[in-house]
């Protein structure tokens, strides 16, 4: 529904710094208008002395000054044409968009036992038995019945982890049910992790 006279923030020219609000950019744009140097060195300063105004809690920062006319020259796009007091250069950083960051997209068998421990099972599947392996094996099991239970909102098998282990070692390892020893777990710990996870 359009109404004559009343326009709203989705249809308006997107700030450039939201922080100062819409009427600092129209005086910022105005200033660019103005016809000779001094008119818009004049205006610029009252402009940022206003912005200063706004944010007084900031002024005891060493680098103040500086950020407000760097923020000045953002919202002109670098086209204000006075005497700037400080060097603007740096300031092109601030509006230049970060590089993506590659997302590791490793792909595993099942999500619940997580990229660690298919790295473990990896490490398993190179080990010679001994001391080393007995202690990343009980690890490694320990860890996936702790997964399962999250995954399963609280119920594990271990069967199903000894058939897991035995699965992504390529059957190196075989986990003897009769004589392995589980941690004793703690449902409400678990839980809180769990819980903290989603947080």
């Amino acid at each position: 529904m359009n109404i004559d006279g009343l326009d709203y923030n989705t249809q308006r020219e997107k700030l450039v710094l939201p922080e100062y609000g819409r009427e600092i950019q129209r005086m910022v744009q105005y200033a660019s208008t103005l016809p000779t140097r001094e008119e818009r060195q004049a205006c610029a300063e009252t402009i940022v002395a206003i912005m200063d105004r706004m944010y007084p809690q900031y002024r005891d920062n060493v680098d103040h000054e500086q950020k407000l006319w760097d923020h000045l020259a953002i919202m002109s796009n670098f086209a204000l044409d006075i005497d700037w007091p400080f060097d603007i250069e740096e300031a092109k950083h601030i509006t230049a968009k970060p590089q993506p960051m590659p997302y590791p997209m490793t792909k595993i068998p099942v999500r619940h036992y997580g990229k660690m421990l298919f790295e473990i099972f990896e490490k398993l599947k190179e080990m010679e038995p001994g001391s080393e392996r007995d202690n990343l094996v009980k690890l490694a099991a320990n860890q996936m019945k702790r997964n399962l239970f999250q995954w399963s909102h609280g119920s594990s098998d271990d069967e199903k982890v000894a058939s897991d282990l035995a699965r992504f070692t390529d059957g190196k390892v075989q986990l003897d049910l009769q004589n392995f020893q589980f941690e004793r777990m703690d449902a409400r710990d678990i839980e809180r992790k769990r819980v903290g996870k989603k947080k």
